[in-house]
């Protein structure tokens, strides 16, 4: 396979901040292809095959972009670019997805950042409901918020409906001070903030008042048909099988409907009873739906939210293998 050149000039930017302290950054992004790449002044000088080459013009592209945008990169930036460069080998082409933005927001484009998100969003538009189950900080809310808004702006719908199950974990709903309006906010404040991070609060006040876009407990849905609407239903696992099952019927002409939710927090007095769990079960197979899984290695929030995920998990193992020791001790002993 011919070993081909190609120089890329850096300008506009601190070369320092893209290779890295040591040239530690540049070293990361050779490690993953066979090319070499060599830093002289403002110019990189890739050698490799057309394939690693492109892929490789991928990665600095987009590590240029958010180096300009944040200011800075770090090693998970690194990471996660390097992760969604696709290099296909027999076309001798490079495809970089992460490329495809989801919704321009206020500040900033919102994008996948890493595969299983990109799986996340085909997923939603080959579907009309998409249960979307894993750990915290993967992304599946505000991902699913901004492919909401994507779709009100291209006129795919007329309305967005965002709503939670408002189940107490460890609080009291009674206590808290306020009206109904009041008590019930807390709980759709996930929903409300990464509304407010895409779009600005007085467009988003001129849509609500509108109802355009419209945020309630789930308890508060029985009875209507929802026609041409981008529904969400957050913090699914806190729904029963019986509210499951009215969010689900809900569903009218030209709807899509996402649902998500982690089933290690379940805040169900009885988890037997939990709707997310049940339908996981039941609904496979049916053209239609579709389910899409994150774990503690999709987690996109801070590096530590991954490890305490990972954290817990080995404690709850641990647990179930010592309930499962002491069930068998008393069996042996009986």
């Amino acid at each position: 396979m011919d070993i081909l050149e190609k120089k890329i000039k850096l300008e506009d930017i601190d070369i320092l901040s893209l290779l890295g302290s040591n040239d530690s950054y540049l070293q990361m992004i050779e490690n993953k292809f066979q090319a070499s790449i060599t830093a002289r002044g403002n110019t990189l000088i890739i050698r490799g095959t057309n394939s690693e080459i492109k892929a490789i013009e991928a990665v600095v592209k987009e590590l240029t972009y958010i180096l300009k945008r944040n200011g800075e990169l770090n090693t998970n930036d690194i990471a996660t670019v390097m992760d969604l460069v696709d290099v296909d080998k027999n076309n001798s082409t490079a495809s970089f997805e992460k490329d495809n933005v989801i919704y321009w927001g206020v500040a900033n484009p919102i994008r996948a950042r890493n595969p299983k998100q990109h799986e996340y969003y085909d997923k939603v538009l080959k579907n009309d409901i998409l249960f979307s189950i894993g750990p915290a900080g993967t992304g599946k809310t505000f991902l699913a918020v901004a492919m909401a808004l994507a779709a009100l702006r291209r006129n795919e719908v007329s309305k967005i409906i965002l709503s939670r199950p408002a189940v107490e974990a460890g609080e009291s709903l009674g206590f808290l001070p306020g009206d109904l309006k009041e008590k019930i906010d807390p709980y759709l404040r996930p929903l409300t903030d990464a509304l407010f991070y895409m779009v600005n609060a007085e467009k988003t006040k001129n849509l609500m008042e509108k109802n355009i876009i419209e945020i309630i407990p789930l308890a508060y849905m029985r009875g209507r048909t929802l026609n041409n609407s981008f529904i969400i239903l957050d913090e699914a696992q806190n729904a029963t099988i019986t509210q499951m099952k009215m969010f689900l019927t809900r569903l009218g002409e030209n709807s899509k409907a996402i649902v998500t939710g982690d089933i290690t927090q379940i805040d169900l007095y009885n988890r037997e009873d939990c709707g997310l769990i049940h339908a996981n079960n039941l609904l496979h197979n049916i053209d239609g739906i579709d389910f899409v899984y994150f774990s503690d290695t999709d987690v996109v929030r801070h590096r530590l939210v991954g490890e305490i995920i990972r954290a817990y998990d080995r404690e709850a193992e641990q647990k179930r293998n010592n309930s499962e020791n002491k069930n068998k001790e008393s069996s042996n002993g009986l």
